[in-house]
């Protein structure tokens, strides 16, 4: 395990630990990992959400913005952060098979990766390698959509459908879904059947509270913001959460983020890349809070 040294700004250093100082360093054992999973089969409406990746580090490096995070992490400085490249879907292997290994090859370097979707399928075969290497996890899933059709359009892969698979696999503890606004009848009922927890947008509030007691994961669909601030996705659903109230509910997770995902983003959908730069300050500050509770 690599140890790497951050920076943290004096004010953020001082507000968590109490000191004056006008430079603080501070060791993390986690390194953060970027790795890009540009599959989009599973889409139901429209396809595009595999060239995200390449969208959103160009957004994430760009010289318009810094790698400062909120929390105080400079993931600019070396060794804090390792772009692993995308997977390769070209070949004949099933594409599950392939997300499965390559992930469980990241996690077994100890690293805390965010994945870059892709459509919202490739959870499913993500978590199946986080499960094994984390016996207790809550996923916090930020979405328009619950994705929990049993199937969807007949397609058990389904872009809709990838938490019905998770849960019957049992690779989580704990389901928080937040932001949902198109919830059908059937996916109520499979709400009901997996006891997830659904904080639907109408009920969303600012100091909630999660109570969350294990490590985390992730999983950010990029409608689950309001298409005013995001419109690159091919499911827009207005009356959504802002990115401030995203990013703020991140930040108060007090347990270790050991992976996350933003997916759904779909450039042919953006307007003047505005999703892009959203998906890259989420990814950052994902990253920020990782370190923080690493």
């Amino acid at each position: 395990m690599s140890i790497v040294t951050c920076q943290m700004s004096p004010s953020q250093q001082g507000l968590q630990h109490g000191i004056e100082t006008n430079r603080v360093q501070f060791l993390i054992v986690v390194n953060v990992s970027i790795l890009g999973v540009p599959h989009d089969d599973n889409s139901s409406f429209l396809k595009g959400a595999s060239e995200a990746p390449g969208r959103i580090r160009h957004e994430l490096w760009s010289d318009a913005n810094n790698l400062w995070t909120e929390t105080g992490v400079d993931l600019g400085l070396e060794g804090c952060v390792h772009d692993l490249g995308d997977i390769d879907f070209n070949g004949s292997r099933d594409a599950w098979a392939l997300i499965d290994s390559r992930v469980d090859e990241v996690l077994r370097k100890h690293t805390r990766p965010i994945f870059l979707g892709g459509d919202h399928a490739i959870t499913h075969p993500i978590l199946r390698a986080v499960r094994r290497h984390w016996p207790e996890l809550t996923i916090l899933h930020f979405d328009a959509h619950p994705d929990i059709y049993h199937d969807f359009q007949g397609n058990p892969r389904s872009h809709a459908s990838p938490f019905a698979r998770i849960l019957e696999e049992g690779l989580a503890d704990r389901l928080i879904q937040v932001g949902i606004r198109t919830a059908t009848g059937h996916q109520r009922e499979q709400i009901e059947r997996f006891r997830v927890e659904m904080i639907e947008a109408r009920h969303f509030r600012d100091d909630i509270d999660l109570g969350i007691q294990t490590p985390v994961y992730i999983s950010l669909d990029i409608d689950g913001i309001d298409p005013a601030y995001a419109p690159g996705v091919s499911h827009r659903e207005a009356g959504g959460l802002s990115p401030r109230q995203v990013i703020n509910l991140i930040q108060r997770i007090n347990q270790p983020i050991i992976a996350a995902d933003i997916v759904e983003y779909n450039p042919r959908c953006d307007i003047s890349n505005m999703t892009a730069t959203v998906a890259a300050k989420l990814l950052k500050e994902i990253a920020g809070t990782m370190v923080k509770t690493g």
